[in-house]
């Protein structure tokens, strides 16, 4: 069954809620930006925009995570 875009929408912010805490330990966070196509514009925020780890964070983390749980999302991207 394919979720429409709100419903995607609202998936993600519940996927990225989760995430946030682990992120704030670190001193970072996440902002979802828009869903478009099958991708997922996030700004990464604090400590996190500027880490060298943070490549790593978007694609094990934050990218896992999402099409783990939401098979329309074939990307995440981060905007700065």
């Amino acid at each position: 069954m394919k979720l429409k875009e709100k419903d995607i929408e609202k998936k993600i912010i519940g996927v990225l809620d989760r995430i946030k805490p682990y992120l704030e330990n670190d001193g970072g966070s996440v902002k979802f930006n828009r869903y478009e196509n099958g991708i997922v514009y996030v700004t990464l925020i604090g400590a996190c925009s500027n880490c060298p780890l943070a490549s790593s964070t978007l694609e094990e983390g934050i990218e896992t995570a999402l099409i783990s749980e939401i098979p329309e999302i074939i990307k995440v991207v981060n905007e700065d």
